[in-house]
């Protein structure tokens, strides 16, 4: 990650509203979470206004969506999250630092993506 790609991510996140929901797609994991739910939990915010933040966050490449029948569903995206952690702690202690270089590792590791049992595709 280039220093205007976290700019844009921190941008991004630089925003109540905003940060609020990447934490709450965080949480809800790689399914994520329909739109509606989304603008509910931002103490009954508009869809519009939760649709503008939503979109804010996908254009700095934080998020992305997916239309599950009428929904549509936001996750976030967990390398690039991993990413602007990794931006800022790349440096930590002269680059010798174990606990940052173990975070690093375990971020890069999160890939995010829903993961389907049998049960649920059949």
């Amino acid at each position: 990650m280039n220093e205007s790609q976290a700019l844009r991510g921190f941008s991004a996140i630089a925003q109540e509203a905003r940060l609020r929901i990447i934490r709450m797609l965080v949480t809800a994991g790689a399914n994520g979470l329909p739109s509606g739910a989304i603008a509910e939990a931002l103490n009954g915010s508009s869809p519009q206004r939760a649709s503008f933040h939503l979109k804010e966050l996908e254009a700095a490449g934080l998020v992305e969506s997916r239309r599950e029948g009428k929904s549509i569903v936001y996750s976030a995206i967990f390398p690039a999250l991993s990413e602007l952690v990794a931006f800022l702690m790349h440096d930590c202690c002269g680059g010798h630092c174990t606990y940052c270089d173990q975070a690093i590792e375990l971020f890069a590791k999160c890939t995010g993506r829903p993961t389907f049992s049998a049960v649920e595709v059949a």
